[in-house]
């Protein structure tokens, strides 16, 4: 599920488990396909691993272990929970504040509760989960860490950051074999923090604009096959540890990057080859469905590149790449239209952050490695968005006919998604006779603009070259790579406000819709998430995060 400014405020009244990555990123094939187009860095599994687990609804036939961590990666010798620079390890062990007043689960992930965690749906009313999912209970075999690590922060190094709030409570490895690694955000102090706690209160910059204010607290349970980032690997390369920075590579490598020869000494080399595709394959995803991050520091980029940390963030309704959801970033660096150029900066502080371990000649391949990003990224952004389109094949000039349509958009503020799925939706038929149907909103909007016919004839033109093609194909097609539902900000502060009245029936809307972006359901369109957005909306402030 996705956060929101929205649902992070709401998240103080209450407790939710989640798996990292917006849930839209997630059904369209983060891990692994874009509906059909494959998408790489594959989970590291054993195919032939027995299915010897099944699903319980009891926490005491389920345990987590921090052995894999723990027994590998060191952990800092200094016991006390206190605000200090950290030195020669990875982790510290700190324990989960626990909530001293009453608290509530609002909602869960059942995909990830059965799916991942091999747990029935049913155990969400046991008061053991709860305790789990709110730091209240430590499971048998887990030893909580917060993670040490640095990051540059707006193009500038920061030095030590770390988990501030936020708990690896344990790694899971469920009946298919798959390792993920469960932690608590917002769950208390660590050697990292930053936050000033008190009791149940948290003191909480909304709208990261220095207007500090006092909220109730709240713990989210989110799972990912990993928690390191590239900050990870700065922070060691910094402090000029480099026996650690060696152990964390070759660690990340044999848990993460089968395909990667751990006894080749090109290893780190071709474990940063995979890292520069896999992040041009990310961020093209993220652009295909306008999807802005908001806070592309080194320490939020994730070393297996999927969506973590992210947010202020937000998904862009009218077509703009100046969009910006973070209201802190005034220089815009964050906007949606830089985030393939952050990513290329990202990627080179990790190059730099390897170079210590690179011999003369791997620096230099590294170096070709990283200048190859450019080229990987548009690949893979021009393949999404001919999927986008319907488009069979490859022509010289679909490069056209995507800026074309693009430009198009941002002219008139067309909105990014509907207009997408209303091409899904319209007929060739229509659209030749320029006839657009009222319930076709964003591309009546697109249509105003002078060009769109000379657009619409090129299109045309181009669907009439894909072999064996009809429309009605077509049309199914897109409509499977086109999302109808995403969650926007109006979306998510209607959420919030029929929640400050304890009443969450629309983040339970929001949960199942999300779940089934693509599939028209008539709940959310009795909602309205399918319309023009509402004329209060304009006025929101966009501050989302995970």
């Amino acid at each position: 599920m996705s956060g929101c400014h929205g649902v992070a405020q709401l998240l103080t009244w209450v407790v939710l488990i989640c798996q990292a990555g917006c849930c839209l990123l997630d059904s369209i094939g983060a891990a692994g396909s874009f509906r059909g187009i494959p998408v790489s860095n594959k989970s590291n599994l054993d195919q032939g691993y027995c299915e010897r687990k099944r699903k319980t609804n009891s926490l005491s036939m389920w345990s987590l272990s921090s052995e894999s961590l723990i027994d590998t990666l060191p952990v800092d010798t200094i016991p006390e929970n206190s605000i200090r620079k950290v030195r020669d390890c990875i982790f510290s062990v700190a324990y989960p504040t626990p909530f001293i007043s009453r608290v509530l689960l609002v909602a869960v992930s059942k995909d990830v509760l059965e799916g991942i965690l091999d747990l029935d749906v049913s155990v969400k009313q046991t008061d053991d989960f709860l305790q789990l999912v709110s730091g209240g209970k430590v499971v048998l075999g887990s030893v909580p860490l917060a993670h040490r690590y640095g990051g540059h922060q707006f193009g500038s190094w920061a030095g030590q950051l770390g988990d501030g709030r936020a708990h690896l409570i344990g790694v899971y490895t469920n009946r298919y074999g798959e390792r993920w690694e469960l932690q608590l955000k917002g769950s208390g102090k660590t050697p990292y923090s930053s936050l000033v706690v008190s009791n149940d209160d948290v003191w909480r910059d909304q709208f990261y604009n220095g207007s500090v204010k006092k909220e109730r607290g709240a713990v989210v349970l989110r799972v990912a096959k990993s928690w390191f980032r590239i900050g990870s690997l700065e922070i060691l390369a910094h402090s000029g540890e480099l026996d650690l920075q060696r152990t964390l590579l070759d660690f990340v490598i044999q848990e993460h990057f089968p395909s990667v020869n751990m006894n080749d000494s090109n290893r780190y080399l071709d474990f940063f080859s995979k890292v520069v595709l896999e992040t041009a394959n990310l961020i093209a995803l993220w652009m295909s469905v306008g999807f802005a991050h908001g806070v592309c520091n080194t320490d939020n980029f994730s070393l297996l590149s999927i969506t973590i940390d992210y947010g202020p963030f937000g998904f862009m309704e009218s077509y703009d790449p100046n969009f910006v959801p973070n209201t802190s970033d005034d220089e815009r660096r964050y906007k949606i239209g830089n985030q393939a150029n952050v990513g290329m900066f990202n990627l080179n502080k990790l190059l730099q952050a390897l170079k210590p371990v690179l011999d003369r000649r791997q620096k230099h391949l590294a170096f070709q490695i990283l200048e190859g990003y450019s080229e990987h990224y548009y690949s893979r952004f021009t393949e999404l968005f001919r999927a986008k389109l319907g488009l069979l094949g490859e022509s010289e000039d679909d490069n056209y006919l995507i800026a074309f349509l693009l430009k198009l958009m941002e002219d008139t503020k067309a909105d990014f998604t509907m207009a997408f799925r209303q091409l899904s939706e319209i007929t060739q038929d229509q659209l030749k006779e320029l006839r657009v149907p009222q319930e076709f909103w964003a591309l009546q909007d697109l249509a105003k603009h002078k060009f769109f016919s000379d657009w619409v004839t090129i299109y045309l033109l181009r669907l009439g070259r894909n072999m064996g093609d009809s429309d009605s194909t077509r049309r199914k097609r897109m409509t499977a790579v086109n999302p109808r539902y995403v969650l926007r900000n109006w979306m998510a502060e209607s959420a919030v406000q029929k929640a400050k009245m304890n009443d969450f029936s629309e983040v339970h809307l929001l949960q199942e819709v999300l779940q089934h972006p693509f599939q028209r359901q008539a709940a959310a369109e009795k909602a309205g998430y399918s319309l023009r957005p509402p004329s209060w909306a304009k006025d929101l402030k966009v501050s989302c995060s995970s």
